[in-house]
């Protein structure tokens, strides 16, 4: 599942600092001389890729970015200090576009790599480079160089990470609707969703991930019923899925009683994934039993008590009201507490392997 995800930012590096003009003066030292210093380069901006990062959702909140400015140089042939770097971490497989030109500067295909996006200035000379033998007593010096400026298109091609399994009016779209800024169509009749829906799920800052709408699957899906085959295809690539059920004991179908009960929509679904892919019954997959809010509290708690009993659900299981939003959030938070630790695994196995990335310059 795609999205192509975009922030647009403007960075800009660091002055060089200025020359010093300044002349040696000690006692029993008349003619001491120039010993005006140098000043210091401005720091350079830099992009580098973390993998600990899904989405460019921060970038809709800090869009203009500045490296620090080199300092002016000193009497004494002293040399301003180089201002500091600045490293701005974005997720892994970001392209970077210079807007004004329009060209593509850089890709960040692996974690840890690194592209120079804008250089600092030079910091500037002091008048000790100027003495000659016809200027002893030189009063020239040069400012530190400006820093360049550019205004940045990130792009980042969202693969999502959490896909949600349903039934047709299961709640899916109301759910996403629910955890992200995602706006899908929701309405009270089957086959609401014909296109998947993503969303960003934003649990702080640098700690999102990308939550996708998988369209409402039905028997035969795998032999192309229904929306078909193509939507299977999406839920190879997330890493988690979230299976929604809905507990109600309303027929979203309708009086036709085509909607099978809970423990039966999930030996559905999951015969369409064995079909299609018996890989996918491996993938990991938690269980959301939706629409508790249709149901007084206790007939909710038993009706998901007995739907776990009948499936010897072994996995997590969540009791929710996507409606209300009521359990939703403590199911996100779960979900990045998952990713967090299939990240540390990923680090450790990386760290055993031996350091990888590198850097590149634009």
């Amino acid at each position: 599942m795609k999205l192509v995800d975009e922030a647009e930012i403007t960075v800009t590096a660091g002055n060089g600092g200025n020359g010093c003009v300044s002349f040696r003066r000690e006692k029993f030292i008349p003619l001491g001389g120039p010993d005006g210093g140098d000043g210091g380069d401005g720091g350079d901006v830099w992009l580098q890729a973390d993998e600990n990062l899904n989405t460019l959702v921060d970038f809709r909140h800090q869009t203009k970015f500045k490296a620090q400015r080199g300092e002016n140089g000193m009497g004494r042939q002293m040399y301003g200090k180089a201002g500091q770097d600045l490293v701005i971490t974005v997720p892994v497989g970001t392209v970077v576009h210079n807007v004004d030109t329009d060209e593509v500067i850089g890709d960040l295909t692996a974690h840890g790599q690194r592209l120079l996006v804008a250089k600092g200035g030079k910091g500037g000379l002091g008048n000790m480079h100027f003495k000659s033998s016809v200027n002893r007593a030189p009063r020239q010096a040069t400012p530190g160089g400006e820093g360049e400026s550019r205004t940045l298109r990130l792009e980042l091609k969202l693969l999502a990470d959490v896909g949600l399994l349903g039934f047709p009016n299961a709640g899916k779209s109301t759910f996403i609707r629910a955890v992200s800024a995602a706006t899908p169509k929701v309405a009270d009749y089957p086959f609401t969703t014909l296109y998947p829906n993503l969303g960003v799920v934003s649990v702080e800052p640098h700690r999102s991930f990308v939550i996708a709408d998988i369209p409402g699957l039905i028997e035969g899906a795998a032999d192309g019923a229904g929306l078909g085959s193509v939507f299977l295809r999406h839920i190879q690539r997330t890493r988690l899925l979230l299976h929604l059920v809905d507990i109600s004991p309303l027929d979203p179908l309708g009086a036709s009683g085509h909607m099978p009960p809970p423990a039966e929509q999930v030996r559905a679904i999951e015969r369409e994934l064995r079909r299609y892919d018996p890989a996918l019954l491996d993938k990991p997959r938690w269980l959301v039993l939706n629409k508790a809010d249709l149901m007084l509290e206790e007939e909710a708690r038993a009706a998901a008590a007995a739907v776990v009993a009948e499936l010897d659900w072994h996995a997590p299981w969540y009791l929710v009201s996507a409606l209300g939003r009521e359990g939703t959030w403590p199911i996100m938070l779960a979900v990045q507490a998952f990713f967090d630790r299939e990240r540390a695994a990923q680090r450790e196995a990386r760290a055993a392997a031996g350091p990888a990335g590198g850097e590149a310059d634009a």
